[in-house]
């Protein structure tokens, strides 16, 4: 979902409009498209062992590492579903829309997945997202049976992955925006209800969408670099801003720093940044943008001065990645070294 302003995120990543159409028809079942077969690597975004832009980095001194990673990646994406749907009625996005599917590899595959090619092995679902409108519609039914339906899509691919990829490997999962909606979900109905998955989560990133600190049962709040089997999350304002939905939507919910890992309310200067990205994604920018917790938000007070223009509003949810994009990669891998180190201690 793009909290309140959309328009953010094709300037950010698309640099092109993008409008937001109402579907004309009531969610039907019937009429969504067909379902995905995990079994095939067509309905994947990534994987290891195929070429897509979650293999992409934006300097030539890191390196893709998933080819002798001991950990897994599990990568849900945000909406990329927002233009005018075909017929005018369609709730979830086909599987096989190729422009669609290219917005996607472009975008949040190139700037967000790619952030954890050092840390594991990605696997990024392709699933019938929701469009949109499915966050905005006054008939939040309509909306709810959509977004499930894109809901079932992600938990039978993470069952899949389990089944057929995982062999016991302990795996991150990472999401943004409508992404964070379902695997919120598959964490507290699925990961939570066993303790063997419960022990192989390395950490979540639950980023974009606010989450309740108590929403998540046996998966505790993130709260310094090297903690495991917890989850993080933040959603980027500018500093000083209150949306007009503040004290439902965003008052009281989890907000970690992700240039000190801490849920404090200190400022974390841009010194701490160590490289945020633009959406041409050709070089790393340190210093790129501050960050401050405050009252479930992350407010960000300055950002590098041509980035400033790619921000004309106060909502910053596109760049919830992009602009903090090597100090989460780096979060990553020092969450699997110390999830690692803590194991092999144990076999001892």
């Amino acid at each position: 979902m793009l909290h309140r302003c959309p328009i953010i995120f094709a300037l950010l990543l698309l640099c092109s409009s993008c409008h937001h159409y109402h579907i004309q028809r009531d969610f039907a079942l019937e009429n969504a498209p067909p379902a995905p077969d995990y079994s095939q690597d067509k309905h994947w975004q990534a994987l290891p062992w195929t070429e897509d832009a979650a293999d992409l980095l934006p300097d030539s001194q890191l390196k893709d590492k998933q080819a002798e990673a001991a950990v897994d990646v599990f990568f849900v994406h945000p909406t990329i579903y927002w233009g005018r749907p075909k017929g005018e009625s369609d709730w979830n996005a086909a599987l096989d829309a190729r422009r669609l599917n290219k917005q996607i590899q472009k975008t949040t595959i190139r700037h967000q997945a790619s952030i954890f090619n050092a840390a594991g092995r990605i696997f990024a679902p392709k699933y019938r997202q929701a469009h949109l409108h499915a966050y905005y519609c006054k008939d939040k039914i309509k909306g709810k049976q959509a977004l499930d339906l894109a809901y079932q899509d992600v938990k039978q691919a993470f069952q899949y992955y389990l089944d057929h990829f995982n062999q016991g490997r302990p795996f991150i999962i990472a999401s943004h925006s409508q992404g964070t909606t379902h695997c919120a979900r598959l964490l507290k109905e699925e990961v939570s209800q066993s303790d063997d998955l419960l022990e192989q989560m390395v950490v979540a990133y639950l980023v974009g969408i606010p989450i309740p600190a108590d929403s998540l049962p046996k998966i505790p709040v993130g709260t310094s670099a090297e903690q495991t089997n917890c989850f993080v999350g933040w959603c980027s304002y500018a500093s000083d801003h209150y949306p007009k939905d503040y004290h439902s939507y965003l008052k009281g919910k989890v907000a970690v720093n992700p240039l000190t890992w801490t849920t404090e309310e200190t400022k974390a200067e841009r010194a701490l940044n160590k490289g945020g990205v633009f959406r041409d994604f050709k070089r790393l920018r340190p210093g790129f943008a501050d960050a401050q917790v405050h009252g479930g938000m992350l407010w960000i007070s300055k950002i590098d001065h041509f980035g400033q223009k790619l921000y004309p509003a106060k909502n910053y949810h596109a760049g919830d990645y992009n602009l903090f994009w090597y100090n989460v990669r780096e979060n990553a891998q020092q969450r699997v070294a110390a999830y690692l180190a803590a194991r092999t201690g144990k076999q001892r």
